[in-house]
């Protein structure tokens, strides 16, 4: 009764935060809006570790429901349970509407099944409860029955309340009128959680249901078996609770990376949370989600038992900040029966509150410290990211942003043998007129010489020598540190030349040294890397500058990075120069275009649409346009990337830019460079240039 009582003052509540946040009211949102980051931040992190755990506890709380009707399988438990993440997966990843379409029928089936159940064992108490299995079992006692043992038991029933959050964050996914649509669904799922708990709590009770850990069927199971016996009513009963409780995670699917999204937003998490699939499902955090769940249940065998110890915590942090943040709403906006309301929020912020200190204290031992430790490490974690973003934005824009002018190139060829990617590479070495022209062997073929004196006079070659490649990089490295130190303000760009593979496997095993030239030069700072693929020939080969050299600078904002790699791009003597951006967001695209117009861009800039959100797909699709064929005409795509001061930060930065070149790779007459900008981490805030202001031109 307790619990049923907390259930409603939770949904009462939460009914007014629907009503009060239309586009979506979460935890997050309302704790950080009102009381500020550190207590949204908590909320958050509270909130993500819960959906990891609603997705291992229901994902294992199936499979036990399984278990329970086909005692065989026990023993293949956790592979059917990471089985069911992969599917329930799997079904996220095609899309909001086909996984909401899957799962809604089983929904449906068990609250019809389960009130048959309930009604079923009630009216057949009426002339005396059938019995459970297990009822008349004794077992040892271990402790009395003390305030301690009644407070542990509550906090385990309290995890009936754990789905309440989803709605209000999902509130923009409600038909119009949103906030009303959410508010009735909170009330009709509080109004079956309660009539269904009261009624399964009243059938164990009456069936002399006999708990205790490691019995071979759940409570369920045996009410279903005490009320229909060991026919299709028990069957059925036990194949809805299994599906019911495997899609029970989809609430964790909808919520988790939509909830990564918004913090993404915010620059608290890595911004790979915010990309949109072509299905618009924040695939990255599903993929995270799922990761992060098989973990668990991993670590745990996929034991309900366990699992459920670690659960609860997090929901209800969320729930009493929710709730105080609501109280703080009230006071400030003093709406239409604020006063009302703020008493409801506040008895139900004092309420979750109280039962937050039970459940960490009664499940602390159990396995709830990890929970507890781990959400401060989590929102550490959030304010160091969110500081790094913050430090870059600045850097980024630290002093005047124009594009640098006067700049001379310098390039060098980099080749191990001479063949038509050499040439290839030559040529546009040729084409690109830098100021002065070299090339390095890097452990080459006995005849490299002769055949580079055959393939051209122009360009001087000089030998690195080295034992492995591991030698071989730290001698490139060297000796294009001296061309820097010959030639300082001015670009250097080391040309690899790379015979174009059948498959990624034929790269890696024939390519290595390519790729590890590549992945080591990226990390110099102030050295442009050119990547140049050609198909492999017998030859002769020949320098042929290509007729037509088309320029593709792309960009995802207007800052110094952007700028420098725009002024590269200016020094290669294209035939045609232009940026592109690829329109994923109507705010950021806005943003680019403005700030493009307001910084008086000589360079053209050019806006694709994606209809299948998929940037590598419709770059790739943008330079195809052009027809290069790697001899009379060649496409350089020119990306702009960040050199980080920490390996750590890293996987915060270039992603998008990978996954271009990754897209690029196999693209006949294609050329990839990649300009680097190095951070430093050391821009004072009051050294960034102010925002453009409108009709105020830089220029």
């Amino acid at each position: 009764m307790a619990v049923a009582l907390l259930l409603v003052t939770v949904i009462v509540s939460y009914r007014q935060t629907v009503r009060a946040y239309p586009h979506g009211g979460g935890a997050y949102i309302v704790a950080r809006e009102n009381l500020g980051d550190l207590p949204g931040l908590t909320a958050a992190s509270a909130l993500l570790i819960d959906y990891v755990l609603t997705v291992s506890v229901s994902i294992a709380a199936g499979v036990a429901a399984i278990t329970s009707a086909a005692p065989g399988v026990a023993e293949y438990g956790l592979l059917m349970a990471l089985g069911f993440v992969a599917l329930v997966t799997i079904a996220n990843l095609r899309g909001v509407k086909e996984a909401g379409l899957l799962f809604a029928l089983p929904t449906y089936a068990f609250v019809v099944t389960m009130y048959v159940l309930v009604v079923s064992g009630l009216v057949q108490c009426l002339g005396g409860c059938p019995q459970a299995p297990t009822a008349g079992t004794e077992l040892e006692v271990e402790s009395a029955l003390t305030l301690f043992v009644i407070l542990r038991a509550f906090s385990s029933g309290a995890t009936a309340l754990t789905g309440v959050e989803a709605i209000t964050n999902g509130v923009p996914a409600f038909r119009y009128p949103q906030s009303r649509n959410a508010a009735t669904t909170l009330g009709i799922m509080g109004c079956i959680a309660v009539t269904l708990f009261l009624g399964i709590s009243y059938l164990a009770t009456a069936t002399n249901v006999v708990a205790f850990e490691g019995m071979p069927r759940t409570v369920t199971a045996q009410i279903a078996l005490a009320v229909f016996g060991s026919g299709f009513g028990f069957y059925a009963v036990q194949v809805v609770t299994a599906l019911i409780l495997i899609l029970a995670a989809n609430t964790a699917y909808a919520d988790f990376p939509r909830l990564s999204s918004v913090l993404t937003g915010d620059r608290f998490l890595p911004r790979q949370f915010a990309a949109l699939g072509d299905r618009l499902v924040f695939s990255n955090g599903a993929l995270v989600l799922a990761v992060a769940a098989s973990l668990l249940l991993i670590v745990f065998d996929a034991d309900v038992t366990q699992l459920i110890q670690l659960y609860v915590v997090g929901v209800f942090t969320s729930f009493t900040l929710s709730q105080a943040g609501m109280v703080r709403h009230w006071l400030k906006t003093q709406e239409r029966n604020w006063r009302r309301s703020m008493v409801v929020n506040g008895i139900g912020s004092a309420v979750t509150g109280v039962v937050l200190v039970v459940v960490a204290t009664t499940k602390f031992i159990g396995g709830a410290w990890i929970v507890i430790v781990a959400i401060p490490l989590v929102v550490l974690l959030m304010y160091r990211i969110h500081r790094h973003y913050q430090q870059v934005s600045l850097e980024l824009r630290a002093g005047v942003a124009e594009p640098e002018l006067g700049r001379p190139n310098h390039a060098v060829v980099l080749l191990d043998r001479v063949d038509e990617s050499v040439a290839g590479a030559v040529s546009y070495m040729h084409a690109i007129a830098p100021a002065s022209m070299q090339a390095f062997a890097v452990l080459p073929d006995n005849d490299v010489e002769a055949r580079w004196a055959e393939l051209t006079r122009d360009v001087p070659l000089r030998i690195l020598r080295g034992t492995n490649s591991r030698d071989v990089l730290d001698a490139v490295r060297e000796a294009l540190s001296q061309e820097r130190d010959k030639h300082p303000g001015a670009f250097t760009t080391a040309i690899v030349a790379e015979t174009r593979s059948q498959s990624w496997v034929e790269l890696l095993r024939h390519h290595r040294l390519a790729l590890r030239l590549k992945a080591g030069l990226l990390a110099e700072r102030d050295l442009v890397v050119t990547n140049i693929l050609a198909p492999s020939g017998p030859g002769p080969y020949t320098v042929e500058e290509p007729v037509e050299h088309h320029v593709v600078v792309l960009v995802s904002g207007v800052h110094n990075a952007t700028m420098r790699a725009l002024a590269y791009a200016e020094r290669l003597a294209p035939t045609s120069l232009r940026a592109l951006s690829i329109n994923l967001s109507t705010e950021n695209s806005s943003r680019i275009l403005y700030e493009w117009a307001d910084w008086d861009l000589r360079i053209p800039l050019e806006l694709l649409d994606s209809p299948f959100r998929s940037i590598e797909d419709s770059v790739r699709a943008y330079v195809r346009d052009f027809a290069p064929d790697g001899r009379r005409v060649v496409v350089t795509a020119v990306l702009p990337e960040f050199i980080v001061p920490h390996w750590y930060h890293r996987p915060l930065h270039n992603q998008t830019a990978l996954l271009v070149k990754g897209a690029l790779l196999f693209e006949r007459g294609v050329v990839v460079t990649s300009v680097p900008y190095p951070l430093h981490g050391t821009v004072a805030a009051q050294d960034a240039a102010p925002p453009p202001r409108r009709g105020h031109s830089r220029r």
